[in-house]
């Protein structure tokens, strides 16, 4: 084999280093680029319309988290009172006191008219005293202010099937699910539902 000489020894150097700064400038324009989707991720955290599009497209696993921002997403109403309102709102109906609750989100819905995730959270607490009509009122404002809260939508269908009108709540339930396709209770609503609505259309 033939000894290189020094010019040719310093070429064959020459192409490594090179090769190697492409190998580096390469990794170097992956990292920008990673970092740069990373950013856009988190912008999206505070996008609706673009949570909303992924959720529609989403595996279960990826609805699930999806859903967490969405409903974070829903709870902030740019008022530290209102917030406040709200958890304890929330906090007094995991306690089971609907009275309690019912005066946080009162309040909360006449301090914040136009928050809609109060008027849901407080149909949630008429419904639980059996306040159907009232539930239903709160939650058809909270859908005007939000209309994509899948989770208001499932609890008016909740009421029509109270209510025993299936059909209705069964047309109910498809629009939640159009929105969330893997809502797990939507889904078993639907599925409960079903067998009854065909047979009626038969």
């Amino acid at each position: 084999m033939d000894i290189p000489d020094g010019n040719a020894t310093l070429t064959i150097v020459m192409g490594i280093a090179i090769t190697n700064l492409k190998g580096i400038v390469a990794a170097i324009a992956a990292i920008v680029t990673y970092s740069t989707m990373s950013l856009a991720q988190q912008a999206d955290l505070r996008d609706e319309s673009a949570l909303l599009a992924q959720l529609a497209q989403a595996t279960p696993e990826q609805a699930v988290g999806l859903d967490r921002q969405l409903q974070a997403l829903w709870s902030q109403s740019g008022s530290a009172s209102a917030d406040l309102l709200l958890e304890r709102g929330r906090e007094a109906l995991d306690d089971g006191d609907v009275e309690a609750a019912l005066e946080h989100l009162t309040a909360l819905t006449d301090h914040a008219p136009e928050f809609a995730e109060g008027w849901h959270v407080r149909a949630s607490a008429h419904f639980g005293i059996e306040r159907f009509g009232m539930a239903a009122a709160d939650l058809e404002y909270a859908l005007t202010l939000n209309p994509n809260n899948y989770d208001a939508i499932y609890g008016l269908g909740l009421i029509f099937e109270v209510l025993e009108q299936p059909e209705q709540a069964y047309e109910v339930y498809l629009r939640a699910l159009a929105i969330h396709p893997h809502h797990e209770e939507v889904t078993s609503a639907v599925n409960r539902l079903k067998p009854l609505i065909d047979g009626k259309a038969l």
